[in-house]
Parts: C-alpha cells; sequence; structure tokens
C-alpha cells in the first residue's frame, strides 16, 4: 500500500510517499480501509523528532482517520463495510490502518469522510480539557487563544455548546471571520487581547482561558483570568514554553491546568 513516511527529521517538506506492507491487524484489532486522514499540530512536531513520543524513522505518522471497516475481531459491533472514524495514533497517513475498536467510532452517513476525519484529536482533546481538566459549567467567560485553528475552533463550538460566552483571540481579520462562524460571541485582535478582554468583561475577566499557543501570550492570558479561574495549557503552536510565577496563582486564587488527552487516554481506554 502506499503511506506518507518520515524518513529523517527534517520537517515536513522532508516526507515521502513509499509503498510498505500492509498493516497486519493484531488479534482483537480493526483494519480500515483510510478515506480521509487529518492533519494536526503533533504531525509537524513528529516530522522534527519536536513530540513526546520519538519513533525511530521511517514511520507513517497520521493519528486520525476515516474511512470504511475492512475487517472486525469476533465479537466487535463493527462489520466489514461500516463507515468509521478512529484515533489510531499512528499510520493513519496510509491506505490502510490497523486500531483498536475501543479507538473506532461508527461514522454517521450525513457526516462525511473529511468531517469524520477531523474529529477525533482536536474534539476529544478539547472535550476532555473544558469538561474535566477546565471544570467548565454553564455561564462562564471562555477566553480561547489561536480560535482560528483546529483546537481554537472545536473549543469555541464546545464552549458554546456547553453555555459559555466565548471570546475568541485572533490574529488577523480573516481568522475573525473564522472564529465567529465557528460561534465565538467576541473576537479580539492577539495585539493588545488583554485591554480588549477587560473591556469586554466590564474588569472582571474571563473564568476559564484555553490556550493552544502559549509563547508570549501566556502572562497577559494569566492577567486575564477572574478570581478562581483555570489557564488550561494545551500546546505551544507559539514556539516558546512560557514560564509561571506561581506567587501570581496566589495572590489572585488562579489555577493553570495540563491539559494531555493523549497521556491520559492512553492509560484509561
Amino acid at each position: 500500500m502506499r503511506a506518507v513516511q518520515v524518513t529523517t527529521l527534517d520537517g515536513p517538506e522532508a516526507v515521502e510517499v513509499a509503498d510498505v506492507p500492509d498493516p497486519v491487524p493484531a488479534p482483537g484489532q480493526v483494519l480500515v480501509e483510510v478515506r480521509a486522514a487529518g492533519v494536526c499540530y503533533p504531525d509537524v512536531l513528529l516530522s522534527r523528532g519536536e513530540y513526546q513520543l520519538k519513533p525511530e524513522p521511517p514511520f507513517t505518522p497520521g493519528a486520525e482517520v476515516a474511512g470504511t471497516v475492512l475487517s472486525a475481531p469476533d465479537g466487535c459491533d463493527l462489520r466489514p463495510g461500516d463507515r468509521v472514524a478512529a484515533f489510531p495514533a499512528f499510520g493513519g497517513f496510509a491506505e490502510r490502518v490497523a486500531a483498536d475498536p475501543a479507538v473506532v467510532f461508527p461514522l454517521p452517513d450525513e457526516v462525511s469522510f473529511e468531517v469524520g476525519a477531523g474529529v477525533p484529536m482536536n474534539y476529544l482533546t478539547t472535550h476532555f480539557a473544558l469538561t474535566r481538566r477546565g471544570r467548565l459549567r454553564e455561564g462562564e467567560t471562555v477566553l480561547v487563544q489561536g480560535a482560528a485553528g483546529g483546537v481554537g475552533t472545536a473549543a469555541v463550538q464546545l464552549a458554546r455548546a456547553l453555555g459559555a460566552r466565548v471570546i475568541g483571540v485572533v490574529s488577523d481579520e480573516k481568522r475573525a471571520d473564522v472564529a465567529r462562524a465557528a460561534g465565538a460571541h467576541h473576537t479580539v485582535p492577539a495585539d493588545g487581547f488583554r485591554a480588549a478582554v477587560t473591556e469586554l468583561t466590564g474588569g472582571r475577566g474571563v473564568d476559564v482561558v484555553v490556550d493552544p499557543v502559549g509563547g508570549d501570550r501566556f502572562t497577559d492570558s494569566l492577567r486575564c483570568l477572574a478570581p478562581e479561574g483555570r489557564l488550561l495549557v494545551i500546546g505551544f503552536t507559539g514556539g516558546d514554553i512560557p514560564t509561571v510565577k506561581v506567587n501570581r496563582l496566589l495572590l489572585n486564587n488562579i489555577d493553570v491546568v495540563g491539559v494531555g488527552w493523549g497521556a491520559y487516554w492512553l492509560h484509561r481506554p
């Protein structure tokens, strides 16, 4: 079969399409014919050897896919021909991939393969972030950094669905349109977002910050929090991993909360 492989750790430009052996499902695994695969930020990091998991090249990345079931183990609810989305963690950038049934989900007929492939990483991460780690409650206000990105748009949609007021931080007007289309009540520019948030909240601040960006926005995100607010650390697309002076947490009764959905899920499939 054809597969996209990382052969050297030189970034996305160095990936190659290769002919590789078909995957052989382990006992109990489902074999999926891939119709679409989601590309997410960890795939970029993997291609550079900068992700927390460091497989030896050559390897096939691709954490999330959608397609049809080719084979399924006895006792499984899935059948050959079923439309599914799946989270195999690796191997998705290929014509076929094997995965545990626990991470293969029925895909309704009205949901396209392209949409299905974009759901597992961003939406399960964000659902875990907002509901379990962030303890979001209806009526609270959520600030979403990178609100036009993959995690960002998922956070905007889910926070609004959970009854929150949503403010999206974006870098330009085109991205503001994306965030508003996802459901943001307000959008503010990344340059000077703290002052804009202060004005929008009447000086109170926000209850939750969803931060997949990090970098130089982090400190002002902390300063945007209302008392007992929570900043959810999801990633560092801004490049730099920030640090925090913990006296800020004590003085304002705020939390900085790590969100590692993959690390959580791996031990609790």
